[in-house]
């Protein structure tokens, strides 16, 4: 049992993609954008910010989105306009937010 969880392990390192668990496997990024808010202040799609100042999120690189998403969750990036969205980030994990990300690069 352990050999296949190491495999499993070394297989997702190998080919880069991350491990997620049952829940952010079971959930795609349209639901998990709704769920977690993110529609509230970027829009359907992340198309249409609520605010100018509020980045349209659709169509971005997923390595930057997810960046975006580590700093503002762990407080290293922090503005007038980031505040709101770090009272969020803290419930959603880093699975999730990789399910997000791949989502809204995908959008065009």
């Amino acid at each position: 049992m352990l050999n296949t969880k190491l495999r499993a392990l070394a297989a997702g390192v190998v080919l880069g993609t991350p491990m997620m668990s049952g829940s952010a496997l079971a959930a795609d990024g349209a639901t998990l954008y709704v769920e977690k808010t993110c529609v509230a202040c970027h829009g359907p799609e992340g198309r249409e910010p609520a605010m100018n100042a509020y980045p349209k999120l659709n169509g971005q690189h997923e390595p930057y989105l997810m960046a975006q998403m580590k700093v503002i969750k762990d407080g290293s990036r922090g503005n007038n306009h980031s505040v709101a969205m770090k009272n969020i980030m803290h419930k959603v994990t880093d699975e999730e937010m990789a399910v997000i990300a791949k989502w809204l690069a995908g959008l065009k």
